[in-house]
């Protein structure tokens, strides 16, 4: 010790200089915001499903989404890149599981926070906002105003047809939508990859087995009270994020579905779905379990927010939020339900 530090030491009344330890981090706040995902575009659709899973999907039943995804190889888990240490109760696993094998896809049969207890009756569901944004804002005169009129075969035919954007110059077909056109459940994913381009149809595929798994886990199932749309009808080339001006092209044949369907809910699942119905940027993460209502038909439709399945094929630990984000929209539709079973 040096002359200089014995003279502080006395002038301060020690006689040895001690470290104090340093005390151990402390657990989150219950209160602390949900942590985010960064926004590095593994949310988006069609940018997580590689070439070897396209060739393995040629024999695609939906029938197998049911158990399609019980386990995933676990080089997968570690690509999350949402860390995990620190969520808030928000984004914590539900003590929930679903009454039979059909949500095996949730968690894990190993992983920490597997579910043992079923799914609780009263989990909480959220209301629509006061204020809702409309979907698309179509023009007043033109195109906008001629989708606005009509029907569901003239609709299909119009999509088919289109070129209102580039997409249309490698598409080999456009994806309307597939689903029951009097359903209750309306859920809008982000844009076909290249196996809905080659068959039409939207979410098939490795991430329409987990869709077709999700579905199944609240009872439901792809065509049965339940409609599939997209953000933009076309194939982005590559499969990339479709772009603003594309979703703005297709936005009045997403308004004029909503509006065909009058759907109870809407189920968002990604980042692009998002921008497209609600107009906002923010994160899934910032927006999971708000109070949120799209503007289409006259009335305000509630709307959930959740991930989109190729995104969960490869960031396992959001299946848990996915599963509390389901159990959100279940509570909520059957308040909707019983809502419009006591209303005069």
């Amino acid at each position: 010790m040096s002359l200089t530090r014995e003279q502080i030491l006395h002038e301060m009344g020690l006689t040895q200089w001690k470290l104090r330890a340093r005390p151990a981090a402390s657990e989150a706040s219950p209160d602390a915001a949900p942590d985010e995902v960064p926004d590095d575009g593994r949310e988006t659709a069609w940018e997580e499903t590689r070439a070897s899973d396209r060739e393995s999907d040629r024999d695609y039943n939906p029938d197998e989404g049911r158990a399609a995804f019980r386990a995933a190889p676990p080089a997968v888990a570690a690509e999350t890149t949402e860390p995990m240490a620190g969520a808030s109760d928000a984004d914590r696993v539900p003590a929930c599981a679903p009454r039979d094998e059909a949500a095996g896809w949730a968690a894990d049969e190993n992983a920490d926070g597997a579910w043992s207890d079923a799914a609780p009756d009263n989990f909480p569901a959220t209301a629509p906002s006061p204020s809702a944004p409309r979907v698309g804002d179509a023009p007043e005169g033109g195109r906008g105003a001629q989708i606005a009129r009509m029907g569901w075969d003239e609709l299909r035919r119009s999509i088919a047809d289109c070129r209102a954007c580039g997409l249309c110059e490698q598409r080999r077909q456009a994806v309307p939508g597939v689903g029951d056109e009097r359903a209750d459940w309306l859920f809008i994913g982000e844009g076909p990859g290249a196996e809905e381009d080659a068959r039409g149809e939207p979410f098939v595929g490795q991430a329409g087995k987990l869709l077709d798994a999700m579905l199944a886990a609240i009872d439901l199932e792809r065509g049965a009270d339940v409609y599939i749309a997209n953000a933009v009808k076309c194939r982005p080339p590559g499969n990339r994020t479709p772009e603003a001006g594309e979703m703005a092209a297709c936005a009045p044949y997403l308004q004029r579905q909503i509006e065909l369907l009058q759907p109870k809910l809407i189920v968002l699942l990604g980042r692009a779905a998002v921008q497209a119905v609600l107009g906002v940027e923010s994160s899934l993460a910032s927006l999971r379990g708000k109070p949120l209502a799209c503007a289409a038909g006259g009335r305000e439709i509630p709307v959930v927010v959740t991930y989109h399945p190729a995104y969960l094929l490869r960031t396992l630990p959001d299946k848990a939020k996915t599963w509390e984000d389901l159990c959100r929209a279940r509570a909520l539709m059957r308040e909707l339900k019983a809502g419009a079973a006591l209303a005069p």
